[in-house]
C-alpha cells in the first residue's frame, strides 16, 4: 500500500482471508494507525496441498505497517474462525476479545500451542466496548452451529460498519436463544455504512431449517432402533451434542464421547455451562463392548472422513477401543464440506462393508446447516439497510449470488464489493470505493513449521508424488577437476529398478557422455555440471517413459592426491 493510503484517514477494511474461499476468516478495519482485528482462521488444505496440516492468513502486512493493533475480536468459537490464533498472536501482541465459551475453546488451544503474553477479555452481546475514540463496538447475538455466536458493529468517524459474521435465524434455537432482532433493526435505522455479510448458502433458496428439526429426527432414530448408535458430528456442535444426549437419557442409554478433540469440546463446555450431562450418563470407551447395544449410544468425530478421526479409524477396524458390529446405526450428522466427498464415501462404504445401517446426507433430516439461506440473507439485509455489502465466508459462486439478492432489495451492484484477499476498501462520507490492495495470501502450517513450506516445496511433493525421484552420483576430484566415479543412478516411486535395467542402463551411458566432457574441459562450476545432468537425465527419461520424475544431482568430493598422501 503507498504512503499516502497509510496516512489517510479514510476508513479502511481489509480482508485478510474469508473472501471467495471457505475458512480462515480475518478482516481488517483500519483508521489512520490504528486498527483492529476480527476474527483469525484456519483453512484444512486442499488435495493438492501433500502434507500441510493447516492454512492460515498471510500477516505480513499488519506486521509492517507500524500499526497500533488495538484488538483481536473473535465472533464464535469455530477453527475457521479462531484456528490462526496460536500461530499469530505472539507476534500480534494484542488483547483478545470473545464470549466465554469462544475464550474457553481458545484456551484449549493455547494450551496445545503453547503462547506467552495472552491477554484474554470476556465480552457478551449487551456490552459496549471501546477501544478507542475511533474505534467503538457492540455486539449482538446471532444463531449458528456452536453457542455464544455473536455479530459486531462497529462505530467509526466515517460511520457503522457491521459484521454478521456467520448467522442463521432459527426462531426454536436448542438454547433458547434467539437473534437479537431488536438491535438489528436499531443499527438500521442510525445507518450502517458497510455491512459484511454471510453469503456461504446464498446459492440455497427459502430458509435454513431450525437446528430443532435435527433433534426430532434424532429422537426418532433413538425411539426406533434396537441397536448401538454411533453419531459423527462436529466437535464444535454443542447443540447437536446435547440433543443426542437428551434422546439417550429419555431411551435410557448411556453416552460414551469418542475423538481427543469430541472429548475437549465436551469438558470444556460442560465445564462452562453450555453442555448439560446428567451425571451418570457418560461411560468410558473401555466399556463400550461389554454394554447391551440398546442401552449405549456413542458420539464421536469424523463427519468429514478426516484420516485420523475416530469414525475413520473405527470404520477401518483401527481404533484400539471401539468396532463395528454387525447391526450398529452410525448417524453422520454434517454435510460434506467440499473437496471431502470422497472421504467421506470411503467411511460411509467401509461402514457398510463391516455390516452397519449408515444413516448419512442428503438422504437424511440429521444434520442443518448453520448458515442462512435466501430468505434470511434478504431478511438480515432489511434489518440492516447498508450503504455497502461485502460478501464473505463463501466461494465466489456465493458471493456472485449474494451480490444478486442484494440487487433484489434495491441495492446497486455498484455498491457490492466482490472483494478478494488483500483487496482495500475505503469509506467515508457515505461513499465507499476499491482502493488498490495489500500482500495477503496463505501460511502453510506443517508439523512445527510455519511458513517454511512454500509454493516450490509443494510442487516439489507434487512431482514426487507423480512421477518419483532419480538421484544421480558423481564423484569428482576437485584437484583434477575430473569425474573419477559414477555416475550412480537411485530411484525412488519411479519405476521398479530389477524390471528396468535396461532404462537404467541406458540413462547412465547417456550420462557418461557428459562426464567426458567435464573431463575433457575441466569443468570447475558444480551448479553447470548439474544443469547438465539434469537436462540429459530429464530429456532422456521422458523420451523412454513419458514421465517427468525429479532429478537431483548429487557430486561427491574426494580430493585423490589427498587421499594418496594419507
Amino acid at each position: 500500500m503507498s504512503r499516502k493510503n497509510r496516512k489517510s484517514n479514510n476508513l479502511q477494511l481489509i480482508p485478510l482471508g474469508g473472501v471467495g474461499e471457505i475458512g480462515k476468516n480475518m478482516f481488517i478495519l483500519k483508521y489512520g494507525r490504528e486498527c483492529i482485528v476480527m476474527d483469525a482462521g484456519l483453512k484444512f488444505p486442499d488435495e493438492a496441498m501433500l502434507g500441510v496440516d493447516i492454512v492460515i492468513p498471510d500477516i505480513s502486512f499488519l506486521l509492517e505497517n507500524d500499526l497500533k493493533i488495538l484488538g483481536i475480536v473473535l465472533t464464535h468459537g469455530h477453527e475457521d474462525h479462531i484456528g490462526a490464533m496460536p500461530y499469530i498472536i505472539e507476534e500480534l501482541k494484542a488483547p483478545i476479545y470473545g464470549t466465554r465459551l469462544t475464550l474457553g475453546l481458545l484456551k484449549a488451544k493455547f494450551m496445545e500451542h503453547p503462547v506467552n503474553s495472552i491477554q484474554l477479555n470476556e465480552i457478551n452481546p449487551d456490552q459496549k466496548l471501546v477501544l478507542s475514540e475511533n474505534f467503538k463496538l457492540s455486539f449482538f447475538r446471532t444463531n449458528h452451529s456452536i453457542p455464544d455466536s455473536v455479530g459486531i458493529a462497529v462505530e467509526t468517524p466515517v460511520g457503522t460498519i457491521v459484521y454478521t459474521s456467520d448467522f442463521k435465524f432459527d426462531q426454536t434455537p436448542v438454547d433458547g436463544k434467539i437473534t437479537d432482532y431488536y438491535k438489528l433493526a436499531e443499527l438500521g435505522r442510525n445507518g450502517v455504512v458497510a455491512a459484511l455479510i454471510d453469503s456461504t448458502n446464498a446459492d440455497r433458496p427459502g430458509y435454513t431449517f431450525s437446528e430443532k428439526e435435527v433433534g426430532e429426527s434424532i429422537n426418532e432414530i433413538f425411539r426406533l432402533s434396537k441397536s448401538r448408535i454411533i453419531l459423527a458430528t462436529f466437535a464444535s456442535n454443542i447443540h447437536r451434542i446435547q440433543q443426542v444426549v437428551d434422546a439417550a437419557v429419555r431411551y435410557e442409554r448411556k453416552v460414551c464421547v469418542v475423538g481427543r478433540s469430541i472429548v475437549n469440546s465436551v469438558d470444556i463446555s460442560t465445564e462452562l455451562g453450555y453442555l448439560n450431562i446428567p451425571n451418570g450418563v457418560l461411560v468410558d470407551p473401555d466399556k463400550v463392548s461389554d454394554m447391551p447395544p440398546d442401552k449405549i449410544a456413542l458420539i464421536t468425530t469424523g463427519s468429514q472422513g478426516e484420516p485420523m478421526s475416530a469414525l475413520t479409524r473405527i470404520s477401518q477396524s483401527e481404533h484400539r477401543q471401539v468396532g463395528i458390529k454387525p447391526g450398529d446405526t452410525v448417524i453422520i450428522a454434517a454435510n460434506p464440506i467440499p473437496g471431502n466427498e470422497k472421504l467421506v464415501a470411503r467411511t460411509v462404504n467401509n461402514l457398510y462393508q463391516l455390516k452397519a445401517k449408515v444413516i448419512y446426507q442428503p438422504v437424511s433430516g440429521v444434520h442443518v446447516s448453520g448458515h442462512g439461506s435466501e430468505e434470511e440473507i434478504k431478511m438480515m439485509l432489511n434489518l440492516l439497510r447498508p450503504e455497502h455489502i461485502i460478501p464473505v465466508h463463501g466461494e465466489y459462486r456465493q458471493q456472485a449470488n449474494c451480490s444478486i439478492i442484494a440487487q433484489k432489495l434495491g441495492i446497486s451492484e455498484d455498491k457490492v464489493f466482490m472483494a478478494k484477499p488483500g483487496n482495500v476498501m475505503e469509506f467515508n462520507d457515505g461513499k465507499g470505493r476499491m482502493a488498490g490492495s495489500v500482500a495477503a495470501g496463505r501460511v502453510l502450517v506443517d508439523g512445527f513449521g510455519v511458513g517454511d513450506v512454500g509454493e516450490v516445496v509443494i510442487r516439489d511433493r507434487q512431482m514426487l508424488s507423480e512421477d518419483g525421484i532419480v538421484i544421480i552420483i558423481l564423484v569428482m576430484d576437485p584437484e583434477k577437476n575430473t569425474v573419477i566415479s559414477g555416475p550412480e543412478i537411485i530411484t525412488r516411486g519411479f519405476v521398479y529398478v530389477r524390471e528396468s535395467v535396461d532404462l537404467i542402463e541406458g540413462a547412465k551411458s547417456e550420462l557418461l557422455k557428459i562426464t567426458e566432457d567435464i573431463n575433457q574441459k575441466k569443468l570447475t562450476e558444480w551448479n553447470k555440471i548439474k544443469s547438465k545432468v539434469r537436462d540429459v537425465a530429464s530429456s532422456y527419461f521422458y523420451e523412454h517413459t513419458g514421465r517427468k520424475p525429479m532429478i537431483m544431482p548429487i557430486i561427491i568430493d574426494i580430493p585423490t592426491g589427498n587421499a594418496k598422501k594419507q
